[in-house]
């Protein structure tokens, strides 16, 4: 049944969710606190990829508007929360945005509302954390908790958010099956969970599985390039294996709002809990020594950096999107500088970043590093200038 909706956190996961709800026939705020965006979407104006201006429009149509106030969900049935986890200057999970919007709903949200967290968080937050900020506010108000992580992939051409499961955990069966009902007027598949503890951990698993497969697969090419071997060969003829295998290719790191950072998640539970994770651990050391791996090659090539002109392809952390989050090609820039390199980036879907602008490809370089491989990017231009492919092609 239709219902009004809020959706708390516009951007990658939120806006994707706040349109596909709206086609479903909910009426749904999106609420977030950057002005200028909520001025943006509201004009009509996406700046996500998978949401062109035309699929905004059409929500905008249909009952869609952005918010900056959290009073507007005081007449909302059902408020998800999809805000950011990230982790802080220490490399530690930081829920203070969550625990801040978490604390914003509870003063206006409805009783007997439904409320929905879809960020990412560590076994037990739920519980621990987010139901009693709730139950201090409301009292013996009713109302329903419920955990759904976001699985959105950006880009991801196969899978998106209506076709992907949803997985489900509710504080109580009741809560369960008003989150099952409302996501399956847009989700083909909704999958209850046990418990919110095994949801949690779940979506932290699934994402831990890819972290570690990326870090090896990049040690694997740090091997094939010291035996003079063409790792993307290798992956190629093992991928011919129908079953036991699944590939992965390696790259300058890893980057963007989750694989980077929900393994850390996982891995200071393991440890507050007695049983650290050692693969996280080792899986965090391979990939966070790629950059240097890759300024090492860059040595190698051009003998003493100092003076030599670098330009890096890609700052964004993943191809065809303009997200910087958690970029490795932050580090491959720091670690050029600090060796005394002139160096410049390019990036024309990121076009501003940091207070520079995006840098032409030209043969005017001692060396180029492709770190993020966008289509189109005319590699020609470079003419004869040396380059390092970070995807292991040389």
């Amino acid at each position: 049944m239709p219902t009004k909706v809020a959706i708390v956190g516009q951007g990658y996961v939120g806006l994707p969710l706040a349109m596909s709800a709206t086609g479903a026939g909910h009426t749904v705020l999106g609420i977030d606190r950057d002005e200028k965006l909520v001025a943006s979407l509201n004009s009509g104006t996406s700046f996500i990829e998978d949401i062109p201006d035309s699929a905004l429009a059409e929500a905008i149509k249909n009952g869609y508007r952005a918010s900056s106030s959290f009073e507007d969900i005081s007449d909302c049935s059902i408020v998800v929360v999809c805000v950011p986890t990230p982790l802080d200057e220490k490399g530690s999970p930081d829920n203070s945005i969550l625990v801040s919007a978490v604390h914003s709903i509870s003063n206006f949200i409805k009783s007997d509302a439904l409320l929905i967290i879809e960020s990412t968080i560590a076994p037990g937050t739920m519980r621990r954390v987010v139901a009693p900020i709730v139950v201090d506010k409301l009292g013996n108000k009713e109302f329903d908790l419920v955990f759904s992580p976001e699985r959105i992939d950006p880009l991801n051409k196969k899978w998106n958010l209506q076709n992907t499961p949803k997985l489900v955990a509710g504080m109580n069966d009741r809560a369960l099956a008003r989150a099952t009902e409302f996501y399956s007027t847009f989700v083909s598949e909704v999958v209850p969970g046990s418990s919110v503890e095994v949801i949690e951990t779940a979506k932290l698993l699934e994402n831990s599985f890819r972290f570690i497969n990326i870090s090896f697969i990049n040690e694997i090419a740090i091997m094939c390039n010291a035996l003079n071997i063409n790792v993307l060969d290798v992956i190629e003829a093992a991928a011919t294996k129908p079953y036991g295998f699944m590939p992965f290719y390696p790259g300058s790191g890893i980057g963007g709002h989750c694989i980077p950072v929900d393994p850390i998640y996982l891995a200071s539970a393991a440890r507050e809990a007695g049983s650290p994770s050692r693969f996280i651990e080792l899986a965090r050391d391979i990939n966070s020594a790629m950059p240097a791996h890759f300024v090492g090659r860059a040595v190698e090539k051009l003998g003493s950096l100092s003076g030599k002109k670098i330009i890096v392809i890609g700052v964004a952390y993943k191809a065809n999107v303009a997200d910087t989050r958690e970029s490795s090609s932050v580090r491959i820039i720091e670690l050029l500088k600090s060796a005394g390199a002139n160096v410049s980036w390019h990036d024309e879907l990121v076009k501003n970043w940091r207070g520079e602008k995006s840098s032409k490809l030209s043969q005017d370089f001692d060396l180029a590093i492709l770190a993020t491989p966008h289509d189109n990017i005319e590699l020609d231009a470079l003419g004869s200038v040396p380059l390092i492919d970070t995807r292991g092609a040389n």
